[in-house]
C-alpha cells in the first residue's frame, strides 16, 4: 500500500519562495509507485493541502488532516522543505512530535539548535572544529565599532544569527560601511553575528544518513562573480558550482570527516548540507543548513546526481529513513 507523504513548504519567513520551489521538486520526484504526494502550504494566514490545480483544502491542526472529496487524508510521513520559521527552527517538528508523525528532519531540538548559527557554531567549537572569529549582537546592544574590528578585523561578515538563503548578509570593507550593514541584518533578525573574513575556497557538502550508515555526498565548490557566495550567487547565476570540488585530497578528506563528526555529534537526521571555508589547507565551518534547497538551481541536487542519485531515490531515502527506525 502507497504511503501517504505531506510536503510542507512555505513557512514564514523571507525564503518562502524559495521553499515553496524546492517542494515542488520533491512532490514532481517522489516515487509514484511507493508513495501518495501532497503538497501542504504552511502560512501564518491559512495551512492548506493543494491538488494539482492548485485549489485548497484546510489541513485540520489537531491531527493535521485534510479530507479530498468526502474521504479524510492522514499522513505516513512529512517530507519537510520549509526553510526558515516553522520548519527549520524546530517549532513545527515539535507539534509533529506531539502528535506522533514522522517527519524526515532532525528532531525539534536538534532543528532549532542548527538553526541558530550562533549556538551551533559555539557547541562544534568545544569538539575542536574550527570556525570564524565572532562578534555576537542582540537588537538594542550599545555597538562599539573599534571593539568588533579589533576582535573580527576588515573585512568582516554582518550576518542574521538565524536566517538563510544568503538573506540579510553582507561584507564591510570600512568601519563606515559595518554600521549599514548591521541595520540590514537586523531587519532579518534580532541576533547577529560579525563574523572574520577567511579567505580561501568556499564548499558545500551534503549528508544524508541510511541505516545507520552515514553518507557524504560529492563536495562543491562554489565561485562567485559577486564579492561573496550571495542570493545572487545562489539563485540568480551569478556563480559557477563545481562538483567534484577542486581542492586536494587531503582537505576532501578532511571535509567528509568533521562532516560526518558533526552529523554523528549533532544528532542529525535526513539531509543536511554543511558550508565550509578552506584557508591555508584547514576547512573552517561555516553553517550547518539541515534543509537545504531542493529547487534546480540549488546545491544539493547537484551533488546527488554527481554521486549516482536520483532525486527520486535521494528523497525516497529521506522518507525510508523515518521508517526504518520501526
Amino acid at each position: 500500500m502507497k504511503k501517504n507523504i505531506a510536503i510542507i513548504m512555505g513557512g514564514y519567513s523571507t525564503e518562502v519562495n524559495i521553499s515553496i520551489k524546492s517542494g515542488n521538486v520533491v512532490y514532481d520526484h517522489l516515487d509514484r509507485e511507493k508513495y501518495m504526494p501532497y503538497r501542504i502550504l504552511i502560512s501564518e494566514e491559512k495551512w492548506v493541502a493543494l491538488d494539482a490545480l492548485d485549489t485548497e483544502y484546510s489541513v485540520d491542526k489537531n491531527d493535521f488532516s485534510f479530507v479530498l472529496k468526502g474521504e479524510k487524508i492522514l499522513f505516513d510521513c512529512v517530507f519537510n522543505a520549509i526553510h526558515g520559521t516553522p520548519g527549520e527552527d524546530g517549532a513545527l517538528l515539535a507539534y509533529l512530535n506531539l502528535i506522533q508523525l514522522k517527519h524526515t528532519s532532525a528532531p525539534f531540538y536538534q532543528m532549532a539548535l542548527t538553526f541558530n548559527k550562533r549556538d551551533t557554531l559555539s557547541v562544534v567549537q568545544a569538539y575542536g572544529i574550527k570556525t570564524a572569529t565572532a562578534v555576537y549582537l542582540n537588537k538594542g546592544d550599545a555597538i562599539d565599532l573599534d571593539a568588533i574590528i579589533s576582535k573580527v578585523g576588515l573585512p568582516c561578515f554582518i550576518k542574521p544569527n538565524k536566517a538563510g538563503s544568503s538573506f540579510g548578509i553582507s561584507k564591510a570593507h570600512t568601519k563606515e560601511t559595518i554600521l549599514p550593514a548591521i541595520t540590514i541584518a537586523f531587519k532579518e533578525d534580532t541576533e547577529i553575528l560579525i563574523e572574520s573574513f577567511l579567505e580561501g575556497t568556499e564548499v558545500s557538502v551534503g549528508i544524508i544518513s541510511f541505516e545507520g550508515i552515514t553518507k557524504v555526498l560529492p563536495i562543491t565548490e562554489n565561485v562567485s562573480e559577486n564579492d561573496f557566495f550571495d542570493y545572487e550567487a545562489k539563485y540568480l547565476g551569478k556563480s559557477q558550482e563545481i562538483t567534484p570540488a577542486r581542492i586536494e585530497k587531503k582537505e576532501s578528506e578532511q571535509i567528509i570527516s568533521i562532516s560526518k563528526e558533526i552529523y554523528k555529534t549533532l544528532n542529525l537526521k535526513g539531509i543536511v548540507r554543511m558550508d565550509y571555508i578552506i584557508e591555508d589547507n584547514e576547512a573552517y565551518l561555516i553553517e550547518v543548513n539541515t534543509i537545504p534547497g531542493f529547487s534546480k538551481e540549488s546545491i544539493l541536487p547537484q551533488q546527488a546526481l554527481s554521486h549516482g542519485l536520483s532525486l527520486k531515490e535521494l528523497f525516497g531515502l529521506s522518507i525510508e529513513n523515518m521508517f526504518s527506525h520501526d
